[in-house]
């Protein structure tokens, strides 16, 4: 993870963003809803850029913020996004109206554990970006990666955990166990024959993974 101040730099070198995507910033930080921090995003909007991806699917839309900057950054992709939380669902149905790029987004209201048929109809993806339950990590991979387009690139958010992964003095036993599960995922997906996968300490941490040919 970058340290602190050159965090700091990099977020002042940052472009103006949409009036909306500072207020949705600021009601995430008001209401505690976790969304990808702002060097994270670039990043990841970069590699789709650089993908040109047309579809992709995200897990965990929490209140709309990644689907509309993902659509914003492509705007002849479409983003099929997957949440369960009431309340995030409402947040971010509001915003997607208030959009110009709300058209884009396909929403998918259930657990992401339960909704495999509805997401597959909607395949295949260029992209797929995970940032949802950490504990369900490989879950996720394992049932979505099978409708990755074979030049596809799956890409996994929060994958260091505010650093936490190289730590082993963890007094709380929820985060010690949910570190647990981050680390055993990173570990799985570095070893998985299938995919090239890099992880960098931009953000949170995010792993890209790639089919091989």
């Amino acid at each position: 993870m970058l340290n602190e101040k050159l965090n700091s730099y990099i977020e002042k070198l940052l472009p103006g963003r949409e009036s909306l995507f500072v207020e949705m910033e600021k009601y995430a930080l008001e209401n505690k809803v976790p969304i990808m921090e702002l060097v994270g995003i670039e990043a990841l909007l970069q590699l789709l850029r650089i993908q040109n991806a047309k579809k992709i699917l995200e897990v965990g839309t929490a209140i709309g913020y990644s689907a509309l900057r993902m659509a914003e950054a492509l705007p002849n992709a479409s983003v099929v996004t997957i949440e369960r939380d009431l309340d995030r669902i409402h947040a971010a149905e509001e915003f997607f109206v208030r959009s110009k790029h709300g058209g884009q987004i396909h929403l998918i209201k259930g657990d992401a554990l339960e909704v495999e048929e509805l997401v597959s109809e909607h395949a295949p993806y260029d992209a797929i970006f995970v940032d949802a339950a950490k504990g369900q990590y490989q879950k996720f991979f394992e049932i979505y990666a099978k409708y990755l387009c074979d030049d596809g690139i799956i890409i996994t958010d929060n994958v260091l955990f505010k650093g936490l992964v190289t730590q082993s003095d963890i007094e709380s036993k929820r985060i010690r166990n949910l570190v647990k599960k981050i680390d055993g995922f990173n570990q799985w997906l570095m070893d998985n024959l299938d995919y090239h996968t890099v992880i960098l300490p931009v953000g949170d941490g995010i792993a890209i993974s790639k089919k091989k040919r």
